[in-house]
């Protein structure tokens, strides 16, 4: 049998892992500085090679159709829009048109710039404001994102400002995306100036001790410095978005911190207990340190997932994800033991505590009986707190059922950036948002007939309101731009991409514009979808089941750790896309979620949900091996990692709401959302719906059948001693009161 002692205060002879990370402890840490360093150089500028885009699939009809029309019709895709205001004199005066021509002949001759295009050329009302004091020149910044956005730095001064009678402006796609990634940074930086002395401060809180709250902060900031490596060295063979960024930061805080705190706590219990300290390092490796490598597994299947997707802005989060989870992990179970064999007791020290201190009467409980009676009572009245919690959280997250899924667009930015502020008035005061139609790529030689003849049926369309073209290649191909009525994006912008695909013509058509790349990311998403939630729940499943050799508990763990989603999803719609609180919060509601959005939150949140769920099931199952008492582990269990996990999840919402903070959209919804995740699973479900399913399911938690108890024995772990309860192991107390914690063990 695969099995690993339970850990005393003596522990046992450590294996060869924990005998490497004790022996030269100096080593070790010498080592992991020169790592760190060398990290900090690689990972440098690491947020100027990635791309604020992502949301395309590769593989889809719009993505092939933009990339043909990129190259023969530049003019046709313009990702940059010059807004020429004319003011009172009119962008029909004649010096408004002679300064116009001048600036978009300049636009046209320089380096990088193509498909150059205006008003004043072409005469298109779409290019004119309806109040005629406003018009557009548009051209195509071709080539790889960064380099566009290159040229888009280098040009941007030159337009903008006061050109003789009018005054220029910079919109497009490019710009906002470009915009946006600079903003992202910003508060990046700003979310973990805020982030970081908090943190430190709870840490104090939870540990009293100075040196011991410092060792979380370094096992966090070595995993963020080691993973913006990683995605250096990624961004020289695939693109990586900049969003990304910011769960490297959030999760390689939480993580880290929650590893060390499950870590430290561990040991510092060791010590109280008696064992020296190469003694406690080696218990606290066999016991929370299998923990923490369950947890992170746990954690980085859950992220792998988005992998399946074609959209690199998915496929970005688990590039971050994956290494900062496993970089954290390291971390706790290298750096972390090391530090703690060269601080020994002075782990404790230190203690601020001390300076806020006021006297108060000693304490009648060991610390943690209240978690324990408090399990009690949720056991005594299971069926009340299993119904009455389910119902709650089902309550909560029924907003959700009206999601309506949409793009990200220039309303991710604050009110106040220039590029919003030009698609603004473009949305607001253009007969037809400039670039945001529809465009249908025509592949075949055909006669002029046939042309018209197409655009007629196309224009009758319903929900269509004009069709332009063709503009034709001498190579036979053409493009018509249709333009929907109502939102570029809108339903029925979608409906009407289906109907072009499906309208006949003498020709290939191929279908591209804002709508058509929503239409396809959202099938994209849709096929896929199940392949990820496979591998989440069947990775979930076998190892739950390699930790506690149980059938039911993986199942419990996934249902309780879904269930525990539904008040994320469901403030969520409530919240970003209906737009209550859209003032408080300050960002602009567009009524919908951006696609990709609600996966990526699922995919974090969940992995984060059966972080807790593993220290949880972890303790019960280790008492329970020793006792073969179910009830008394619950409640042993929740004693002592209730606190735990608690103070784990408020230092991990921190983080999150710090990036929270965030002017872009999604980057608010995804902090503030995870947060609330984090806090319900951690306060709710740990607390209510673990320990009262778990009494309903009784002594049957613990079953399996005989050929997957014996997979279990070859395979997985058990914290029991030489002999489990089955041959004897230890009974149980007789109540709470008797079990004791060490004073120094979080509350």
């Amino acid at each position: 049998m695969s099995e690993v002692k339970k850990a005393g205060s003596g522990g046992g002879r450590g294996g060869g892992w924990t005998r490497f990370v004790t022996a030269r402890p100096r080593l070790t840490l010498l080592v992991a500085l020169v790592l760190t360093a060398l990290a900090v150089l690689a990972g440098g500028g690491v947020a100027d090679r990635m791309g604020s885009g992502g949301w395309e699939d590769p593989a889809a009809e719009s993505t092939y159709a933009t990339g043909v029309l990129e190259r023969q019709f530049p003019g046709s895709q313009p990702n940059v829009l010059l807004l020429v205001d004319a003011g009172d004199l009119g962008v029909d005066a004649p010096a408004v048109s002679a300064e116009a021509r001048r600036l978009a002949e300049r636009l046209d001759a320089e380096p990088g710039v193509d498909g150059v295009g205006s008003y004043w050329s072409t005469g298109s009302p779409a290019l004119r404001s309806e109040d005629g004091h406003r018009a557009v020149i548009g051209a195509r910044i071709a080539g790889e994102e960064k380099d566009a956005a290159a040229v888009l730095d280098r040009i941007a001064p030159e337009f903008r400002g006061t050109h003789g009678p009018v005054t220029v402006s910079l919109g497009g796609g490019l710009a906002v995306r470009h915009e946006m990634q600079t903003v992202i940074q910003e508060d990046l930086l700003r979310a973990e100036l805020i982030a970081l002395p908090l943190t430190l401060v709870l840490l104090v809180m939870v540990f009293g001790s100075a040196v011991a709250a410092l060792l979380p902060l370094g096992v966090g900031i070595v995993a963020i410095l080691g993973t913006n490596a990683v995605l250096r060295g990624i961004t020289e063979f695939t693109d990586v978005s900049v969003f990304a960024q910011n769960l490297t930061t959030a999760l390689g805080l939480g993580l880290a911190i929650d590893y060390a705190l499950f870590v430290v706590r561990r040991y510092r219990e060791e010590l109280a207990a008696g064992a020296d300290t190469r003694a406690a390092v080696r218990a606290t490796l066999r016991t929370a340190g299998r923990t923490v490598l369950f947890s992170a597994l746990t954690v980085a299947v859950s992220l792998a997932a988005m992998l399946v997707f074609p959209q690199y802005f998915l496929r970005s989060f688990a590039y971050a994800g994956i290494a900062v989870v496993l970089l954290a992990a390291a971390a706790a179970l290298t750096l972390l033991p090391a530090a703690l064999v060269l601080l020994g007791d002075r782990v404790n020290a230190l203690d601020l505590r001390r300076l806020l201190r006021v006297r108060r009467a000693p304490r009648k409980d060991a610390p943690g009986a209240g978690w324990g009676r408090f399990a009690g009572l949720v056991m005594r009245r299971a069926p009340v707190f299993a119904i009455v919690t389910t119902a709650g959280l089902v309550l909560l997250g029924l907003p959700f059922l009206d999601v309506k899924f949409g793009t990200a667009d220039d309303r991710q930015l604050p009110v106040t950036a220039s590029s919003r502020v030009v698609q603004d008035q473009l949305r607001e005061g253009f007969p037809g948002n400039p670039g945001g139609g529809i465009t249908v790529l025509a592949e075949g030689r055909s006669t002029p007939a046939q042309y018209a003849d197409y655009r007629e049926r196309i224009a009758a369309l319903d929900g269509v309101a004009r069709a332009e073209g063709p503009v034709t290649a001498g190579d036979g191909s053409a493009y018509f731009t249709v333009v929907p009525e109502g939102e570029t994006v809108g339903a029925d912008a979608q409906r009407v991409v289906g109907e072009l695909r499906a309208a006949e013509a003498p020709f290939e058509t191929s279908v591209t514009g804002p709508a058509a790349v929503l239409v396809d990311s959202k099938d994209a998403i849709a096929d896929r979808l199940p392949w990820a939630a496979g591998i989440v729940v069947l990775v979930t499943l076998l190892l739950v089941f390699l930790l506690t050799g149980s059938v039911l508990v993986p199942l419990q763990a996934v249902a309780l750790n879904a269930l525990s989603l539904t008040a994320m999803f469901g403030a969520v719609v409530w919240v970003f896309q209906e737009g209550h609180l859209a003032g408080l919060l300050g960002f602009t509601s567009t009524g919908d979620i951006e696609t990709t959005l609600p996966v990526l939150m699922f995919c974090v949140a969940f992995g984060l949900s059966m972080d807790y769920g593993v220290f949880l099931l972890s303790r019960i199952k280790e008492e329970y091996d020793a006792t073969g008492d179910h009830e008394h582990s619950v409640r042993f269990g929740l004693r002592h990692t209730g606190g735990l996990i608690t103070a784990a999840a408020v230092i991990l919402a921190v983080v999150m709401v710090a990036i929270g903070t965030s002017r872009v959209t999604n980057t608010k919804m995804l902090g503030l959302g995870v947060a609330l995740a984090v806090l319900m699973d951690a306060m709710v479900v740990r607390s209510l719906l673990v320990p009262s399913v778990m009494k309903l399911t009784g002594r049957l938690t613990w079953w399996a059948p005989a050929p997957l108890r014996r997979f279990h024995d070859r395979f997985g772990v058990s914290e029991a001693a030489a002999g489990d309860h089955r041959s004897g192991a230890r009974s149980a107390p007789e109540s709470t009161e008797e079990l004791r914690e060490p004073a120094s063990s979080l509350r």
